[in-house]
């Protein structure tokens, strides 16, 4: 008769990010073989989420059955000179026993700072009585550098407040988060070199795309060159399967063209990255929430896709994207924002609206991008410990 071995008690904690939500764990808390990178650690958050799923519900473990809510983020005390903590996402597919690892998670950002300190992985002296807290960030997947200033009231995290984010439904205390030189690699923020290319793809057509890479690859394209509006809501894109088909399409051509991949064949493996969105001039829409949003409320409208669906939201790396683009006169998302010098941009997404600064500068030939901030909100759902089954004997 075959046996069966118990299941295992992970501590980890379940935390909303900006308008993601997904598991954290310490380095340490980790079984010992999935401390490490590989098939154990995939496995372990796999079975967490409880992925692959054929029913595409996640009934049988912590994920939600969205892009949104099937992360997974590892923290751990760093020994870099000038950080606190190193941060480590894993975005987990949904219906592929796969784990991808190319790329940040902005939205969750939010939340690392205020688990890094209620584990005691910040230094006591950082944390104030009452104030904020800043707790330096390096960020594993990407290896850039993220600012969280966290506030505390009486020693402890402050998670409740006023603050409100379109996508989220209670309002909790301001996060600010910044983004540190977040281009890839060595301030190549353009990968082709160009502002905008023509991109060439087979069954869409040649359309015209800034690739850019800054919080995360992002490829924006104009929403009317492949017959939208910008003003797209889920349910519009998402139970269309002809346009799910033609998003995937073009991302995988991008991908090609920006060098993260050498055969569109290769994008089925990396799922998370990059990121198409489509932009769009100004325009009055209702938002999914009921909420009226006016032309006068926003400078430019986007539409993000993140494995493969339609965001709810706007993903917190690719809202980082649109402030670099934005401030970079001449790209798609400048041009839909009115083609107007701009350190921050209000974007329309399809919960509601975003503000979101960068600066950006020439030199060298090159531009950069010194850091993109934005707001964000973070909050504790639940803490303890995750049962996973054990490896059968």
């Amino acid at each position: 008769m075959t046996q069966y071995a118990p299941q295992l008690r992970v501590p980890a904690t379940y935390m909303r990010g900006g308008t993601s939500k997904g598991v954290f764990f310490n380095l340490t808390d980790l079984p010992e073989a999935a401390q490490q990178p590989g098939a154990a650690r995939d496995a372990l958050l796999l079975r967490v989420i409880g992925s692959p799923d054929p029913y595409g519900k996640h009934t049988d473990g912590m994920g939600g059955a969205t892009s949104s809510t099937s992360k997974t983020v590892i923290i751990s005390k760093s020994e870099r000179e000038g950080y606190d903590v190193d941060y480590l996402f894993g975005q987990v597919a949904i219906d592929k026993p796969f784990v991808d690892w190319s790329g940040n998670c902005g939205n969750l950002t939010a939340a690392v700072g205020a688990f890094a300190i209620n584990n005691g992985l910040v230094d006591k002296s950082k944390i104030p009585d009452n104030g904020i807290a800043v707790v330096n960030i390096w960020q594993a997947n990407i290896n850039k550098a993220i600012i969280a200033n966290v506030p505390i009231t009486n020693g402890e995290v402050q998670e409740t407040g006023d603050f409100e984010l379109d996508g989220v439904t209670f309002p909790a205390a301001e996060v600010e988060v910044a983004f540190v030189d977040p281009a890839d690699g060595e301030g190549a923020i353009f990968p082709t070199g160009r502002l905008v290319d023509t991109l060439e793809v087979p069954g869409v057509g040649s359309l015209h795309a800034t690739m850019i890479n800054a919080g995360i690859p992002t490829i924006f394209i104009n929403a009317e060159d492949i017959g939208y509006t910008g003003t797209e809501l889920q349910d519009d894109i998402n139970s269309n399967p002809d346009a799910l088909a033609k998003f995937e399409a073009i991302r995988a051509h991008g991908a090609v063209k920006m060098g993260l991949i050498t055969d569109i064949g290769e994008a089925a493996s990396r799922q998370h990255t990059p990121k198409v969105a489509m932009v769009a001039p100004p325009s009055p829409y209702k938002a999914s929430s009921g909420k009226d949003i006016l032309g006068s409320d926003i400078d430019v409208l986007v539409r993000a896709m993140s494995m493969g669906k339609l965001h709810h939201a706007m993903m917190g790396t690719a809202a980082v994207a649109i402030a670099a683009a934005a401030a970079i006169p001449g790209t798609l998302v400048n041009l839909s924002a009115g083609g107007v010098d701009r350190d921050a941009v209000v974007f329309g997404h399809p919960s509601g609206t975003l503000r979101v600064g960068a600066k950006a500068e020439f030199s060298n030939d090159r531009w950069h991008i010194a850091q993109a901030t934005m707001s964000r909100s973070a909050r504790v759902l639940m803490e303890g410990n995750v049962r996973v089954p054990a490896p059968q004997i």
